[in-house]
């Protein structure tokens, strides 16, 4: 329930995470499958079953959480039952994917919920062992955009098709989000997409090493980087502060 309202809607996203991910962000909040690899190997039917199955139970669309590392599978699991399923197809992306496998998704995507966490190559080397994330996450960007175009939205404001570019404001980087937001505005047309500017991050999860990001944002770097995008022309959302807190984070384990 708690993505972008035309995504989570009334009845919720049906989301699908997947073990592990492309990057290692020292301030994840879903570390215990992205980073500890935690969940359960199924075959690619049985992902094309569970797909069905958040369908009957009303799931506005299929969320598929950090599904780079096996976009092959879910593009099998899809052609298994693209006459059963009729709800929209989420990419939920940290952002750090090669264009021309995103250009593949073609066709098995409807909707790109991408990051674009950085421009610094300095800072995504840092915090997400990715020196060249904003090359690809750029790149990558323009792919999406080629595919889905135009942003549609059903009569209750779901989305159908579209991009959504997150953008996570971290803290003593509020210079780098303002450049994230120019670069964008480079790359694409953003009156085709819609930007979501959050204040999340909490620094329960980053380790004590990092000591310059160990605090939440201030309103001063939060307000600054939604003036700005709000300068450039930007439509989309923007995140709550009160939404800086571990109690939005789920438990993947089992008791």
């Amino acid at each position: 329930m708690w993505e972008e309202p035309p995504i989570s809607g009334e009845r919720g996203s049906g989301a699908i995470f997947f073990s592990g991910c492309v990057l290692g962000c020292v301030y994840c909040q879903n570390r215990e499958i992205s980073h500890e690899r935690y969940g359960e190997e199924i075959t690619e039917g049985e992902l094309a079953d569970i797909m069905l199955d958040l369908q009957s139970q009303g799931a506005h669309n299929i969320n598929l959480v950090s599904p780079t590392q096996f976009a092959d599978k879910i593009r099998a699991s899809i052609d298994l039952i693209r006459d059963k399923l009729k709800i929209p197809v989420v990419y939920n992306t940290g952002g750090y994917e090669l264009p021309e496998e995103i250009a593949k998704m073609s066709g098995y995507v409807d909707i790109f919920l991408t990051d674009m966490k950085y421009y610094s190559s300095e800072a995504s080397r840092k915090y997400s062992r990715a020196s060249d994330y904003f090359e690809n996450a750029r790149e990558s960007l323009k792919e999406m955009v080629k595919i889905a175009p135009e942003c549609v939205f059903d009569e209750n404001g779901l989305m159908k098709k579209g991009v959504i570019v997150r953008h996570l404001v971290l803290p003593t980087l509020r210079a780098d989000s303002i450049r994230v937001l120019d670069e964008i505005k480079k790359a694409v047309d953003v009156s085709k997409i819609r930007l979501s500017l959050m204040s999340q991050y909490t620094p329960d999860f980053c380790p004590d090493e990092y000591k310059e990001i160990k605090r939440k944002i201030t309103t001063f770097e939060y307000q600054s980087v939604v003036e700005h995008a709000l300068s450039l022309g930007y439509e989309g959302y923007i995140q709550e502060r009160a939404s800086a807190s571990v109690s939005f984070t789920p438990k993947f384990k089992k008791d």
